[in-house]
């Protein structure tokens, strides 16, 4: 009988040892998840504060590099200027590069660059016309058409500036020189109006609409702009 309670007693005082271990090790456990969240928070905290400096400075330089690109931009827009050119390099061409120097400047065609600081950052070339071309064979006979009548009568060339090709070498350029040769043609005395000769890509669609060109028609390997010119 003394066998029996010993293994009794021996089995609760095991199990009761057992219980209070979980207990304890629970315990311990809870503690130390608490503990390890506060620090972990606190860090946190601390390396938000740190950081807070960081982007604040960050932000503040980068609304410095904008702004001085903003200047930048506009400063050599403003010291801009459009001028005549006897030649250019056609390999820099993306639209017509096949079209040499002296196809450029014959006939009472022209090219004109915007010129900032005895540099050229934006080229566009021209025909002048009566005529609105349909390709590049149309712009040559018509802008040779109107020379000629131009010679015999005694008067300037042509009534049309045909624009048929332009590119940038600096941002901003393509647009500048839309702009000064918009001006410079509504200043004309004989010129009327402004129509592109371009090719059929979204790149040059996109170019003429944004600068506030209206399609006039749509060619077999071209299309035609017109920018609307209203003299006082």
């Amino acid at each position: 009988m003394k066998e029996i309670f010993k293994s009794v007693k021996e089995k609760l005082t095991s199990k009761y040892l057992e219980n209070d271990r979980l207990k304890s090790g629970n315990v311990f456990k809870n503690v130390r998840e608490k503990l390890s969240a506060k620090y972990l928070e606190k860090k946190g905290f601390k390396n938000t504060k740190k950081f807070k400096p960081r982007i604040k400075a960050r932000i503040r330089k980068n609304k410095q590099i904008i702004n001085k690109n903003i200047d930048n931009f506009f400063g050599w827009v403003k010291g801009a200027e459009l001028v005549e050119l006897k030649q250019c390099n056609t390999a820099e061409d993306p639209v017509r590069p096949e079209l040499n120097v002296s196809f450029r400047t014959s006939n009472g065609r022209k090219i004109y660059g915007v010129k900032y600081k005895n540099e050229i950052h934006a080229v566009m070339c021209f025909a002048f016309t009566n005529k609105v071309p349909k390709n590049v064979e149309e712009l040559d006979k018509f802008s040779q058409d109107a020379y000629l009548q131009s010679t015999l009568r005694g008067q300037n060339v042509g009534q049309i500036a045909i624009a048929y090709t332009v590119w940038s070498k600096k941002k901003g350029g393509g647009k500048l020189i839309v702009n000064e040769v918009f001006k410079k043609i509504k200043s004309s005395n004989h010129l009327n109006r402004l129509v592109t000769l371009s090719p059929l890509t979204e790149m040059a669609t996109k170019f003429h609409s944004k600068n506030g060109a209206k399609l006039l028609q749509v060619n077999e390997n071209s299309q035609n702009f017109e920018y609307k010119i209203v003299k006082k």
